[in-house]
């Protein structure tokens, strides 16, 4: 059941109808009502076998998390060894249990070149019900008794198709309280939903055509249409990747769920640290609080540091030893986008190179720019450099990532630099490309509209945490409860009321009239939905 479907807009109201109906009939009824949804949403979107998946994550959380109570209530965990000892092994199965299913079904192509069918979500409910049991192992968090519960938390059907990833401490306990029906819940969320209609019918759609006729001939379509493919590309993930929390977050508050941001205007970074505290903010947060901090206070590392230390000095030493765990962070990131090696690289090591080259050549561009060219580096010339310099990384990677295997990019990367032809741009080639002017012209306007839309979040983001201009590795990044959204939606609201329904009218009949359900169309063909 595609999320940009009829389908999903029936069953989402009906499930809505039932959710603040029933409290009327049975108290605290309401999460009932979403597992029944999540169970029925999984066994009508592909293969209902493979249901069993998600249900057995859950079950062996659920049974892990009540060993791991009864282990811990028998002494002091932090003082006594042996209670220590036997939590730790708890806590192995726990990753054993639910990793070992995600290496088995997602990364058999990279391992042997097998493939198995994966279930609907499977990174994501495999990181929330890790998360959820590492935040009560840490006691960041309680756990509950009921195994149902923990199916809801496993499953709940919106975040199934690609995000976020949400905290148990921070969002989970929403899904148990009583959420009265609500006139702003109800019409922000379903204005949300809208935007993230527009971005991925009318937008993503038709930028879909162009990316795959380039990506599916580039011998025939160089140069300066490889830029053009890649850089369409980028455009095309951001607003089908958002464009879909759009929808997911938006339907969860008509529930009086509030979920975490998972984007915040990621093309005004101006560092690519900073462009992923903007990008996949949920991934990124879970793989530092489980994945990097973690790794630096193991043994490996810890001993890898000191003899680092010894031969480079305290700082150098440190520093080294950053990057080290920061590449096996990456090379993470890179291996849960996808079971080969151009997702490795693409969305993982070459990130990594990045930050470290940036962070090593920092010093001398300093000196450079600043000193010997006396430019200033905090003006809005310099962040605007940073700001393309930043996109133009991020495109490379986006080109590994949507080529078909890395011989495949590095032949693209050549051809876009050796063959010179933007007369394209001018001589009615780019008609060629799977969409006539028309189509053009729609996508022109609507990216117009996109930037307007993020211009306005960027400068919304006044009193929260500011992210560096350059490179660091002090994690310092833009809360993940940035609220830019519902300030846009606050000011529209606050414009006159022929204004306002202007608006909404105007995308809502955007949405109908000029999405795009093209011939062979698959609703909600998410690039990220199998993750």
């Amino acid at each position: 059941m595609g999320i940009t479907s009829f389908s999903f807009l029936i069953f989402f109201i009906v499930t809505v109808a039932f959710y603040y109906t029933v409290p009327l009939l049975f108290k605290g009824g309401q999460w009932v009502v979403l597992l029944i949804a999540s169970i029925i949403y999984y066994l009508l979107s592909g293969n209902g076998v493979l249901i069993l998946y998600p249900l057995f994550a859950s079950l062996a959380t659920w049974g892990l998390l009540k060993a791991l109570k009864k282990v811990s209530g028998s002494a002091d965990g932090k003082s006594d060894d042996t209670a220590a000892k036997k939590r730790r092994i708890v806590l192995l199965l726990e990753l054993a249990a639910l990793l070992g299913i995600l290496i088995a079904l997602k990364y058999t192509k990279l391992i042997h070149g097998g493939s198995i069918a994966t279930p609907l979500g499977l990174s994501f409910y495999t990181f929330i019900l890790l998360g959820y049991f590492i935040e009560v192992y840490n006691g960041l968090t309680d756990s509950n008794e009921s195994f149902f519960k923990t199916v809801l938390i496993g499953m709940y059907f919106p975040v199934m198709i690609s995000g976020p990833i949400f905290q148990i401490r921070e969002t989970g306990k929403q899904f148990f309280e009583r959420h009265r029906l609500d006139y702003k819940n109800i019409t922000f969320g379903a204005q949300r939903m809208l935007w993230g209609f527009f971005k991925e019918l009318v937008i993503s759609e038709r930028l879909a055509v162009v990316v795959n006729t380039i990506y599916n001939n580039d011998t025939a379509y160089p140069g300066a249409y490889i830029m053009l493919g890649t850089v369409g590309f980028a455009l095309q993930l951001y607003t089908n990747f958002s464009g879909c929390m759009d929808i997911v977050i938006g339907a969860s508050q008509c529930f009086g769920i509030i979920l975490p941001e998972n984007f915040t205007t990621p093309f005004f970074a101006r560092s690519i640290s900073e462009y992923w505290r903007r990008w996949h903010i949920t991934l990124g947060v879970w793989m530092r609080e489980n994945v990097f901090y973690p790794l630096l206070r193991t043994g490996m590392i810890t001993k890898l540091g000191k003899t680092l230390k010894g031969r480079f000095g305290k700082k150098k030493g440190k520093q080294y030893t950053t990057y080290v765990a920061m590449f096996i962070l990456w090379f993470s990131v890179g291996l849960w986008h996808g079971g080969e090696m151009k997702y490795v690289i693409g969305s993982g090591l070459l990130h990594w190179a990045y930050i470290v080259i940036g962070e090593i050549s920092l010093p001398f561009f300093t000196w450079l720019f600043a000193e010997k060219m006396h430019i200033n580096m905090k003006g809005k010339f310099a962040d605007c450099v940073r700001v393309v310099r930043t996109f133009i990384l991020v495109c490379i990677g986006d080109l590994f990532f949507r080529a078909d295997n890395v011989p495949h990019a590095l032949r693209m990367l050549k051809e876009s630099v050796t063959v010179f032809n933007p007369q394209i741009f001018v001589d009615g080639s780019l008609l060629n490309l799977g969409i006539d002017i028309v189509d053009w012209g729609i996508i022109l306007v609507s990216l117009v509209i996109l930037t307007c839309v993020s211009v306005m979040q960027y400068k919304m983001e006044n009193g929260k945490a500011v992210p560096k201009a350059d490179g660091d590795s002090k994690n310092e990044r833009t809360s993940k409860k940035v609220s830019d959204f519902c300030n846009v939606r606050e000011y529209i609201a606050e414009r006159p009321i022929v204004l306002r329904w202007f608006i909404y009218m105007a995308f809502l009949f955007m949405v109908i009239l000029i999405a795009e359900y093209g011939p062979g169309y698959s609703a909600a063909e998410f690039i990220y939905k199998d993750f």
